[in-house]
């Protein structure tokens, strides 16, 4: 973990609730697809995790959905600003298990982590099918940008609005080797029950402090209770114990 203050380069609306911000600083302590970076707002208590989207040298990109006074206060930044950032928290995606036709499922601002992961196994040499889920095609974001780096993209959407009408798990493909999935809870659960292979899921949670110290996003596994923020977010399929 560490703490360092990042420089808004952009700020953008990506839909009527989901922005992209660009910022400039520090990045050596993100090492992998997955991890998240911890924020600080004026006047707020709490740090606001959000998930990296993608991560070059001195350049970080976030996405994150206006769902509360956090997230709105950011909305409202300017380029120039600056934020007082944690960054390397959480464990991230490992590549090693993707096999040659791994297929990333994301759902909402389950998406943009997923960014990352796609870029680098695409790097690899991988055959990566993206599928990305909305309830409809007014929310749809990065479906362009997943295409450019080389995947193969599928769009969901509940209503049928937009792509294929359903969930992300109507459109998996029938011939994967792994799967890496981010999303809200009963996307992570059906993604359990329909997937063929073994597979990582990044959990969102609420989070305390954002590196381990509180306790407050423990999740029961297998071997015990473990934290969202720091043996997570991303857990492996066997390792789950779903709460009936």
């Amino acid at each position: 973990m560490k703490q360092s203050f990042f420089e808004i380069v952009k700020n953008v609306a990506l839909t009527a609730d989901v922005y992209k911000m660009e910022l400039s600083g520090d990045t050596s302590a993100i090492t992998a697809p997955g991890q998240f970076v911890n924020i600080k707002l004026e006047g707020k208590f709490l740090r606001r995790p959000i998930s990296v989207c993608d991560c070059v040298e001195g350049l970080l990109t976030i996405i994150y959905k206006v769902v509360g006074e956090g997230t709105a206060q950011m909305a409202e930044m300017q380029a120039g600003e600056k934020l007082d950032i944690l960054t390397g928290l959480g464990n991230g995606y490992d590549l090693s298990t993707a096999g040659e036709h791994p297929v990333l499922l994301g759902g909402g601002v389950g998406v943009p982590p997923l960014y990352m992961l796609a870029k680098q196994l695409v790097a690899q040499g991988k055959k990566v099918s993206v599928v990305l889920g909305f309830n409809k095609a007014g929310e749809v974001f990065y479906a362009d940008e997943f295409a450019a780096l080389g995947a193969d993209v599928t769009v969901t959407t509940v209503d049928g609005s937009m792509g294929v009408k359903g969930f992300v798990t109507d459109a998996l493909p029938a011939d994967y080797t792994y799967f890496y999935t981010c999303g809200p809870e009963p996307m992570l659960k059906a993604v359990y029950k329909a997937s063929a292979t073994s597979g990582q899921m990044s959990f969102e949670e609420r989070m305390g402090c954002g590196f381990g110290a509180c306790m407050g996003c423990s999740c029961k596994t297998i071997t015990g209770y473990k934290r969202i923020c720091k043996e997570g977010p991303v857990m492996r399929k066997e390792e789950i114990l779903w709460e009936s």
